[in-house]
Order: C-alpha cells, then sequence, then structure tokens
C-alpha cells in the first residue's frame, strides 16, 4: 500500500460499512468504545491493541478502516504509533484521548503525522451508561464520509477578472494544508521573520473546535505571530491569520477577510479552493499561493486559477507529505510552479519576501 492510498469503502442502505481499530491501554475505555462502535449497523470492531507498538503490529497485518488511537499508552504513544502507521499502512485515524484539551500539544503532534480528527473517550459509568458516545459516532461518521468521496466539489472556477483596489496591500502568502498540515506548516513557517513584511493566511481542515488550540500550538512552532481570521479582518503584514470556522473563509470586494457557508457541497471545511477563487476574484496584486500534504483535491484548482492569475504558486513534494493527494492533485494540473519540501517552501517565501518569483 503506498503512502497516499486508501482501501476502499462500501456503503449499504445509506450507512457506511466501516472496520474499526481501538487503541487504548484501559480496559474500562476499551470497553465503552467497544460497545459505542457496535451500537451501529455496519460497523465492527477489526481489531483490539492495548498500546501502540501492538497497534503498528497489527495495522500491518491488518488495516482496518478507522482507527481509533489513544494518546497516552506504556511501551508506544499515540503519537509515535500514528506516525509508523501513516509511514507504513496509512488509515483514518481518530485520536480519542481522556481530555483533548489537555493533551492539545500531544493531538496537534499527531494530527502532524497524520490523524484526521480528535474526541474525548467515552465514559462508561452506572448501569452500563456511557458518556460522550455522540461526538465519538459524529466524528466517525464524518470521517466514513470524507474517505468514501473521491471527489470533492469545489466552487465554481470561471470567476470575473480582479477587481481593482485602493491604496496599497500588503504582499500576501496563502496556504492550504489538509491530513498531516499541522507540523508541514509549523515546518514551513518556522525561522520565518515578522520582519520580511509579509502577510499569511492559512486554511488548515480542521474541526472549529480545535483552531484555538491549533493556532495556540503553531504559535510555538515559529516566530510569526498567528491569529484566528475574524470576518471583517485584514490580511496584515508579519502575522498569520487562520481559518477558525467550518465555513470558507475568502476576501471580499472590500479585501477584508469573511465567512460563508457557500459552496454547501464541498467535503472539506474550510475549503482551500474557496479562499483560493475569492483571492483570483477581489485580490488586486500578485502573491505566492502553497498548497501543503492533505487527501484529497481540494484548492488543486484554486492553485491553478492563481498560477494563471500570475501568482507564484507551490505544492509540496511526495517524500515529505504524509498523504500526497491535494499536492498530487496541483502537480497534475500543472498549477505549480514548483514542487518542494517544507524547508525549501521557507527559502522560496524568503526569496518571494526578497525580490518577487518570476516564472
Amino acid at each position: 500500500m503506498t503512502r497516499a492510498s486508501w482501501k476502499p469503502y462500501e456503503i449499504c442502505w445509506g450507512r457506511f460499512e466501516l472496520r474499526i481499530g481501538i487503541v487504548n491501554d484501559m480496559r474500562l475505555a476499551v470497553e465503552a468504545l467497544k460497545r459505542v462502535v457496535l451500537s451501529v449497523p455496519g460497523y465492527e470492531v477489526a481489531w483490539i491493541a492495548l498500546d501502540g507498538a501492538e497497534a503498528v503490529r497489527k495495522c500491518a497485518a491488518d488495516v482496518p478502516d478507522v482507527l481509533l488511537m489513544d494518546l497516552i499508552m506504556p511501551v508506544m504513544d499515540g503519537v509515535e504509533a500514528t506516525r509508523q502507521i501513516m509511514r507504513a499502512n496509512p488509515c483514518a485515524i481518530l485520536v480519542v484521548t481522556a481530555t483533548v484539551a489537555g493533551n492539545a500539544a500531544k493531538v496537534f503532534e499527531a494530527m502532524g503525522h497524520g490523524a484526521l480528527d480528535a474526541v474525548c473517550t467515552p465514559v462508561l459509568g452506572p448501569q452500563g451508561r456511557i458518556d460522550g458516545a455522540e461526538p465519538l459516532l459524529t466524528k466517525i461518521g464524518t470521517l466514513g464520509r470524507l474517505i468514501a468521496r473521491s471527489t470533492v466539489v469545489e466552487p465554481a472556477t470561471e470567476m470575473p477578472s480582479p477587481q481593482p483596489a485602493a491604496g496599497s496591500q500588503p504582499r500576501l502568502v496563502v496556504i492550504g494544508a489538509s491530513t498531516g498540515g499541522p507540523k508541514a506548516v509549523a515546518d514551513t513557517l518556522q525561522g520565518l521573520s515578522p520582519d520580511l513584511g509579509l502577510a499569511y493566511l492559512l486554511v488548515q481542515h480542521v474541526d472549529e473546535q480545535f483552531a484555538p488550540g491549533l493556532a495556540e500550538w503553531l504559535g510555538t512552532q515559529c516566530s510569526l505571530p498567528i491569529a484566528l481570521a475574524k470576518s471583517g479582518d485584514r490580511p496584515r503584514a508579519g502575522a498569520v491569520l487562520m481559518a477558525a470556522s467550518n465555513d470558507h473563509l475568502v476576501i471580499g470586494p472590500d479585501l477584508a477577510l469573511l465567512y460563508t457557508a457557500e459552496p454547501r457541497a464541498c467535503s472539506y471545511r474550510p475549503s482551500v479552493d474557496a479562499l483560493f477563487h475569492s483571492l483570483v476574484r477581489y485580490w488586486p496584486a500578485r502573491g505566492m499561493a502553497i498548497l501543503l500534504t492533505g487527501m484529497g483535491k481540494d484548492g488543486a484548482k484554486g492553485l491553478l486559477a492563481l498560477r494563471k492569475a500570475g501568482w507564484h504558486t507551490v505544492a509540496q513534494n511526495e517524500q515529505t507529505s504524509v498523504l500526497y493527494g491535494m499536492p498530487r492533485a496541483a502537480v497534475e494540473l500543472n498549477a505549480a510552479c514548483e514542487v518542494l519540501s517544507p524547508s525549501d517552501i521557507r527559502d522560496a517565501i524568503r526569496r518571494f519576501a526578497g525580490k518577487g518569483v518570476a516564472e
């Protein structure tokens, strides 16, 4: 199985048939997870591992559709297990931990290695009652829908010509990322100085409840200030504004940021394509656009539109991508001027800041 490959998924009578692996060293937690999984017709427990090392071995022999991965375990923790599984036998990994907020740093490390989402572990209470089952089932269902879809519905690609705008705007760098994105984004931004004078916009596929924690974590990894974008904000030199909602972050005709629910059909929210296409339509200057690791095709058509509009476009290379889905789609469309590792993308950003980059 290649790094970017996924097993086929079946949809049966409107439900997903999913084989789900459980990785947790606490017997009560395992029992709660089993009961939640088996409560849904079409879901089955593929296997159970009591630590990360056992999970790596079991994944090598039998890759499940979804893996419920604890973080704090003996022998090998969930971060390292996620890293090894995503390198050798990739599957959809959902971090399930006692407290997402309390383990935020490890959650984002795991997401940097390819975990798709995170949720708190359900608790088995008196009389067999399980608290926290619904959020877990919601997350599993969302992953089922995402990994079952082979295409992404993008925003309309036919856009009017860029609109003129009064006044000078900061030089803009926009970044889109999905699976494996937190680490790739951190590696890209690490060492970049606010003094370069560039404004940054970031769209990372992440549930809005984790956006504040991700912004805080990224802020510990680089010297650029990271803030959650609010409607009405404008790109500002020396800072990163990050999408903070399950709606799509876009640029409006007044060059201010705003959130929109449309297009509703996008599998991934917030959508990289939505931001990229809005920049083609409204941003008055040529900037730099970067598409990092991720599953699916979100951002590829938008990157192509930006390249045609004169932007310098970059896709992450296959060797450093946790999942070479989004960058591959961009490369196949000839949307990227360059295909680089995150460290080389960082150097390209410095060149762009210093003298611009011409095709």
